[in-house]
């Protein structure tokens, strides 16, 4: 028997590899749904600064977007931001933008913001934002050229272009801030609206 015990499937409005294996791994059986919306459309019209208020609107116009599609359903939306100091990242289009963003990123500070956010029948009716303070040695090009070719591809799926549960955990000297929060899903405020909702039976 699974733990979850909503009357309907839960969705995660994400198909990040990440977030997927959090929530499985915590034991929810769910279904994973892209949501369709633009993203820096939305930002863009929104005309927010905050880091985290972007990542918040981002998660729960995601999370809205698919709850509109299904019914009674739960559906958790989320976001990531990585802002050093007022600059936002996105994803790196290719790589000669990765490595701009790794040259700017190395020997510095900077936060990711993770947002999530449920909607249940297109209503948001939890949301929550974490932080995480991530501090990346100084490198060289050659190093960070080096770091690129091993990664491959899976750098541009990434803010700031690395996974810091792959090869990315080489570019940090100092992580501040908890495991869920940094793979893009603020795992422990969710499960525990979860259980205030009792939707799970743990």
């Amino acid at each position: 028997m699974g733990l979850w015990l909503g009357k309907s499937p839960l969705i995660l409005a994400s198909q990040s590899s990440a977030r997927k294996l959090l929530l499985a791994n915590a034991g929810l059986e769910f279904t994973a749904v892209t949501a369709d919306i633009d993203e820096r459309g939305i930002q863009a019209a929104s005309k927010l600064s905050s880091p985290r208020e972007i990542g918040l609107l981002l998660a729960r116009e995601k999370a809205k977007a698919v709850s509109a599609q299904h019914s009674g359903s739960y559906v958790i939306g989320a976001d990531q931001t990585l802002a050093l100091g007022d600059r936002l990242f996105n994803k790196p289009a290719g790589r000669e933008q990765a490595l701009a963003q790794l040259r700017d990123l190395a020997g510095n500070s900077h936060e990711l913001n993770s947002a999530v956010a449920v909607a249940h029948d297109g209503k948001i009716v939890f949301e929550d934002v974490a932080v995480a303070r991530m501090t990346m040695r100084a490198m060289t090009d050659a190093e960070l050229s080096a770091y690129l070719d091993a990664a491959g591809d899976a750098v541009m799926t990434s803010v700031g272009a690395y996974q810091l549960e792959g090869l990315g955990i080489h570019l940090f000297e100092r992580v501040e801030g908890d495991h869920f929060t940094i793979l893009g899903l603020p795992l422990l405020p969710l499960l525990a609206f979860l259980r205030r909702e009792r939707l799970v039976a743990v």
